[in-house]
């Protein structure tokens, strides 16, 4: 097995100004912290989290879930050829199994992650044990290692939290697109005081703020740093798009010649530029965005 370190991780990740006259118009400064530097495969939070994992996992083969579009199972499959780890991803969708493979399932297939999909019914109840326990044995990988769906469990926030250091006397006010929450916790438990962070849900419900209370209190024992969730964002759910959204994303790469993934880096940075415009940050305030992930390549 390869080593995490050999893999030259650059952290801590990048931080970089931005000027954009819709916020310094209203006395704010915009900042980048770019995640998505860290690792040309492991993009942003994914190393974060994953990163843990994979040295808790200690060779043996690594199981996750996701979607049909999940950046978490294309993460863990590029984890799994760059570390020699097999790796299985337990796919949301037993339809999805007598179909031509998307280009996010074929990239996984390519890095080598042997794929297992499952009745939608039985994926909602994947967090039980003897459901959890049947998929391991029909996927044949009784004794693998168990990352949750999106990579949020006590070691992945634990990793994140992290990131709100090394955003210590940054920014007053830190943004982030929110999936599984993992990342939030984790966050926000690593601020200074008097900062706060603000998650952009990608996917509707509301039920978000318990999941991320419950993996604080899993890691840390209890509530950790000042957060708080902006619902309004996810345009459609998650793996959905606008053309409203896509028309500001593409302004805002021809602002500052950054590559805007759609499904999670463009709504933060829609609901940062929608919030300023609603005077919700005092003028002064430094406001960072979290980029994430990059655009898919195919």
């Amino acid at each position: 097995m390869t080593s995490l370190a050999s893999l030259h991780p650059q952290l801590p990740s990048p931080l970089y100004e931005v000027e954009d006259e819709r916020f310094g118009r209203r006395g704010l400064r915009l900042v980048l912290k770019r995640d998505d530097l860290i690792h040309p495969e492991l993009l942003g939070n994914k190393w974060r989290k994953l990163a843990p994992n994979l040295r808790a996992a200690a060779g043996r083969t690594v199981v996750t879930f996701g979607g049909a579009y999940s950046n978490h199972l294309r993460a863990t499959a590029a984890a799994g050829r760059l570390l020699g780890i097999p790796t299985v991803g337990v796919v949301r969708g037993e339809e999805l199994a007598d179909r031509p493979l998307n280009p996010s399932l074929a990239r996984c297939a390519g890095d080598g992650m042997r794929l297992h999909f499952v009745a939608r019914s039985v994926y909602r109840r994947k967090t039980d044990p003897e459901t959890l326990a049947a998929i391991l044995r029909a996927a044949d990988a009784e004794d693998a290692y168990v990352v949750p769906e999106g990579g949020s469990n006590s070691l992945a926030v634990r990793g994140c939290q992290e990131l709100g250091e090394e955003l210590r006397g940054h920014a007053d006010v830190i943004a982030l697109p929110c999936g599984t929450g993992g990342t939030l916790a984790g966050l926000a438990a690593g601020l200074a005081p008097g900062r706060r962070a603000l998650g952009v849900p990608v996917l509707r419900g509301g039920f978000l703020a318990d999941d991320i209370r419950a993996l604080q209190q899993r890691a840390f024992g209890g509530p950790r740093g000042d957060w708080s969730l902006d619902g309004r964002f996810h345009f459609g759910g998650y793996a959905r798009a606008t053309p409203e959204l896509d028309a500001f994303a593409e302004d805002f790469e021809q602002r500052h010649g950054l590559p805007v993934e759609r499904l999670y880096v463009a709504k933060v940075l829609y609901a940062l530029t929608a919030l300023t415009g609603e005077n919700a940050f005092p003028r002064g305030t430094t406001v960072a965005a979290v980029i994430t992930g990059a655009p898919f390549a195919g």
